[in-house]
């Protein structure tokens, strides 16, 4: 394998939805998967791939929840002792969800991350569209006994979010990403990963062109052989829509979102910032992206396939 970056310790992460230290607990196993992004950049689909590429040869399988692919991160999503429960009860290949930057999480040479990637204002519009979506339930998770300031409501104002969300951060050491977290600086993190063996990085824009490919690239990548049959079934089940479709008949989430599963995946298009953002808007974009992203980083985020 190639050599492995050294890091100091992890950051930690704590807010109104993010706790990193529920890591700290988890024993790994070696064939750990962890599918990491910042946010709204095709987590979720990326998941849902590879439940179906580690379920492949099972009779009848369980049906995708969060239970078998757990968000460790999420402050509410369950106790801490619930987490390591259930994840040391699995059974099948363990797979799992993270928001952190590279910064917030202990890298394992024996863990494979799936570190998956979309253009920042791609994100945005599918941000605002997650923001604007909560319900007051959501909210009052949320803020219930969250560490440091509380998650503001939907103002309704998109310019005001844009210049928020590209130039504030929620933590010090953050200069974007507000009121979430980091999304430039996640991948920025993750960049200088790009080469080794155990590390992946997928594209937003290469699941939507080409399906297939990025089943068959993920399937190498965690070592699962698949024939070109069963590619072609997995990605049909994983195209956005059917996606949905599945999400909406199997998962109830309308305690987060006010339209549930249909609000989540939304419409899974790009390029809606063209109608919305302004010149200076893009300006900041560029200032931003400059500071944070090496070229070669910003030039893959933005790719158009």
């Amino acid at each position: 394998m190639t050599s492995i970056i050294t890091t100091a310790s992890p950051r930690v992460y704590q807010n109104h939805l993010l706790d990193s230290t529920r890591w700290q607990n988890i024993i790994p196993r070696d064939d750990d998967i962890v599918i990491t992004t910042s946010y709204k950049s095709g987590t979720t689909w990326t998941q849902f791939i590879v439940y179906q590429l580690l379920f492949l040869t099972v009779p009848n399988p369980p049906l995708y929840s969060g239970k078998i692919s757990s968000w460790v991160d999420c402050r509410f999503c369950s106790t801490t002792d619930e987490l390591l429960e259930n994840l040391e009860q699995q059974s099948h290949r363990r797979f799992l969800k993270s928001h952190l930057p590279k910064d917030g999480i202990q890298f394992s040479e024996n863990t494979r991350y799936i570190v998956v990637g979309r253009d920042a204002r791609d994100v945005f519009m599918s941000m605002i569209n997650h923001w604007s979506s909560f319900t007051d339930e959501a909210y009052q998770m949320l803020n219930t006994e969250q560490p440091g300031n509380p998650f503001p409501q939907w103002h309704g104002d998109i310019q005001r979010a844009w210049q928020d969300w590209i130039t504030r951060g929620w933590f010090d050491w953050e200069s974007e990403g507000y009121p979430f977290w980091s999304n430039l600086h996640h991948t920025a993190t993750w960049w200088p990963y790009y080469h080794l063996d155990n590390v992946l990085f997928v594209h937003y824009n290469e699941l939507k062109s080409n399906l297939l490919a990025q089943v068959l690239k993920i399937a190498e990548f965690i070592q699962v052989d698949i024939s070109l049959q069963q590619a072609k079934k997995i990605a049909e089940q994983s195209h956005f829509n059917k996606m949905k479709a599945y999400f909406m008949a199997n998962i109830d989430s309308s305690e987060f979102w006010k339209k549930g599963a249909e609000s989540f995946f939304h419409k899974g298009t790009n390029g809606r910032w063209a109608n919305v953002l302004t010149a200076k808007d893009l300006e900041l974009y560029q200032q931003t992206k400059s500071r944070l992203l090496p070229s070669d980083c910003a030039e893959w985020l933005e790719q158009k396939i």
